[in-house]
């Protein structure tokens, strides 16, 4: 249908028309009146075909009409960016459009100014437990990709989020966008909102199972491919590349990644023309030129992007991934090997996706199938709308018994049913503490009321609900962050800060037992990183069998540690050794260990340590502000150790790496040539400077633009946090 038939804003359909948009699909037609209207939707379509879209439509005619907010609520900050982007083309309509995913201990006011806000659902619940004074503005919530309800880290948080919502402000419109799922039903019913559930898809997807150098698809067609049978991936890569198309592969681990992007090096260069080739080699020459510190792994993603591949994994920086994604957007390199994660990402479509590994492992269970709903996520990639008429995803098949499993269990399956998972007792104690802490609920009947008004209460009995929130309550009682009053329950000071400080209830115990352990011990860096990397807050190191160092290590720190030390033969003793590999990682980050030493010492990989990094930096905030709340004298201890995981450096450093654009790497060569601190930088000519090693002219002359020198009026911003 074309978009002069749904009644929009006559400037809103001059911006979809500037972006060539002058249709709508099936489903968003079909969707986009109960929009519209005001009504709550679940919109459960394929990848690709159009869900944003008509979000998008329904906040801003909404908004432009009646005036009032939109939140966008998003699982992954990558997402949130893609979504901000997509709405920026509305501003000149006069909407402001903002973006939040970062510090989750401020009630953050800016975003008052903003009509349309994109951010994560733990931003999102980390805005309600500070109070928004604006809640009764929203007058749209979308709730993106809400079938990771499922998920056990980020689904009880975005389940409380539309709870909360539809309590405290029953007028906002509820507007779920997800791919299909086998229960969509369900969901729409628990929201009180229509569904629209299709599997049309503006690009055909044909699904098939390669075996015998034969495509056979679920259209029943076939599609011979020549060449070496025992080489189905090099075979597929290079039959979809003569045809101009590109190609995602997943794969079921980071080490495949690395391996496979390396192997099908010399398929895909062999394909590129003089052109593309020159391109790709002033890419690289332009990462290589950004980077302070080139470990072992950048390089061989670097040798792999120049041959027009890449690999893509939760262990690469973010910054790398974000490369990545975009020069394949671009069509400057054709294959990216990747884990599942990229299929719950930011959307890249590829003419053929090629799912290799149909089974993964499992440390319980040894190696077990994929969901069908991961498959069908993957295998939704295929096809580029605008650029393909057909998409396809295709498996590989070692036997012909093989090949009717996959089409049985895969191709023709239906993805399973999700379910909620606030039960779980971590989480509902985190979310019970909020709700008491921010007086949303008073008394144990309003505490059930909310809790009824979940998904998981849909889909649990009464008795086992409220048997879960009686052992929550107790834990948070026993434990002082909530005290009974005669009308009911009232969150204790320390309940309080641990709920703004968005962090696991358990883990505010430990911190807070650690902090009493620390009066009048000896202490260091360690003592503190080991009480944070042993909260369930932060995700252990896996312990490896060639890890015995650490265990051997425990004898001469452990009168260091501020947390007990568990019995040899129990099973949290292992956990404790996890807990304790972690934090030694963090202890070698600031003392300045290169960041291959602790790939390899740790077995781990960039991304990871940055996780850890980022991680370790918010329990210590949530330490320092513990210690100023109870009046401990280490408070200054915690803070320097802080801004030394923030920057991953010795404390000599923490005053050079204050200035813009200096890190660790830089700072050191600073401190090595004499320099101590920002003030013996003052007048120092930019030439001695930028002789310094990892220094240069440009850095130079950005350190003397920061005093204001060389006739430069530079602003003077020294900072307090830089990686």
């Amino acid at each position: 249908m074309k978009i002069d038939q749904f009644g929009l804003d006559p400037q809103i359909q001059d911006i979809l028309k500037n972006q060539g948009i002058t249709d709508l699909y099936p489903p968003q037609a079909a969707a986009l009146p109960y929009g519209l209207q005001g009504e709550h939707l679940v919109l459960s379509i394929p990848t690709a075909a159009g869900k944003s879209l008509v979000a998008y439509l329904t906040i801003v005619q909404r908004l432009i009409k009646e005036g009032g907010k939109a939140f966008y609520i998003v699982p992954l900050r990558a997402l949130a960016r893609e979504k901000y982007e997509d709405l920026k083309a509305f501003e000149t309509l006069g909407l402001k459009i903002g973006i939040s995913t970062g510090d989750l201990d401020e009630s953050d006011v800016r975003l008052s100014k903003y009509d349309v806000i994109v951010c994560t659902s733990e931003k999102a619940d980390s805005l309600l437990r500070h109070g928004l004074h604006w809640l009764d503005k929203i007058k749209v919530m979308i709730i993106d990709e809400i079938h990771l309800i499922h998920d056990p880290t980020r689904g009880p948080t975005l389940e409380v989020i539309i709870a909360q919502i539809k309590a405290l402000n029953p007028a906002t419109q509820l507007i779920a966008l997800s791919a299909t799922i086998k229960n969509a039903v369900e969901l729409a019913d628990w929201l009180g909102g229509k569904l629209i559930q299709s599997d049309w898809r503006p690009v055909v997807l044909r699904e098939g199972v390669f075996f015998h150098n034969i495509i056979k698809f679920n259209d029943s067609s076939t599609k011979k491919i020549t060449g070496n049978a025992k080489q189905a991936l090099e075979v597929l890569v290079e039959d979809s590349l003569k045809g101009g198309g590109q190609i995602l592969i997943f794969v079921n681990n980071r080490k495949s990644t690395v391996s496979l992007a390396a192997r099908l090096s010399c398929v895909v260069a062999d394909l590129l023309t003089v052109a593309e080739k020159k391109d790709l080699k002033k890419l690289v020459t332009s990462i290589k030129h950004k980077q302070t510190e080139i470990i072992g792994i950048e390089q061989s993603l670097i040798k792999s992007v120049e041959n027009g591949v890449a690999f893509h994994h939760a262990g690469l920086e973010s910054s790398q991934r974000r490369l990545v994604e975009q020069v394949f957007k671009d069509h400057r390199i054709k294959c990216i090997v990747a884990t599942p994660t990229l299929a719950a990402g930011v959307n890249i479509p590829a003419r053929r996706v090629i799912i290799r590994d149909l089974w993964r492992y499992d440390e319980n269970f040894g190696m077990t199938p994929i969901p069908i709903l991961e498959y069908k996520q993957q295998a939704g990639r295929a096809g580029r709308p605008r650029y393909d008429i057909v998409g396809e995803a295709i498996t590989i098949a070692k036997d012909s018994n093989q090949r009717v499993q996959i089409f049985d269990n895969y191709i023709l399956g239906d993805a399973e049913p999700i379910y909620s998972k606030l039960g779980s007792q971590s989480s509902l104690r985190m979310h019970l503490l909020a709700a008491i802490a921010t007086q949303f609920v008073h008394d144990t009947k309003e505490m059930y009321t909310f809790i009824q008004s979940t998904f998981y209460a849909y889909q649990t009995d009464e008795f086992t609900i409220k048997k879960e929130v009686d052992i929550a309550l107790e834990f948070l009682i026993d434990n002082q962050l909530i005290e009974k009053i005669s009308t009911g329950y009232l969150s204790t000071l320390f309940g309080s800060r641990t709920s703004s400080l968005y962090i696991d209830p358990l883990s505010a115990i430990q911190l807070k037992t650690a902090l009493e352990r620390s009066y009048g011990k000896e202490t260091t860096s360690l003592s503190f990183l080991h009480a944070i990397c042993s909260t369930p807050d932060i995700r252990s190191l896996y312990l490896r069998g060639t890890d015995s160092w650490v265990e051997e290590k425990v004898e001469h720190i452990q009168h260091l540690l501020l947390l007990d030390i568990p019995v040899k033969s129990s099973d949290e003793y292992e956990w404790f050794l996890s807990d304790l590999k972690t934090a030694f990682l963090l202890d070698d980050w600031i003392e300045e260990q290169p960041y291959d030493a602790l790939v390899r010492k740790y077995n781990i990989w960039p991304g990871d340590v940055h996780t850890v990094v980022e991680m370790a930096e918010w329990l210590l905030h949530a330490t320092r502000e513990f210690a100023r709340m109870y009046n401990f004298s280490c408070v200054s201890d915690i803070n320097n150790i802080l801004l030394r995981v923030q920057n991953g450096c010795k404390e000599e450093l923490l005053n050079l790496v204050s200035l813009q654009g200096i890190g660790r790497v830089r700072a050191r060569a600073l401190y090595r040539e004499g320099f101590k601190s920002v003030k013996d930088l003052r007048n120092v000519p930019v030439e001695r400077l930028a002789k310094i090693k990892m220094i240069g002219k440009a850095v130079a002359m950005n350190i003397k633009q920061q005093f204001g020198e060389n006739g430069s009026q530079g602003n003077k911003v020294l900072r307090g946090s830089k990686r």
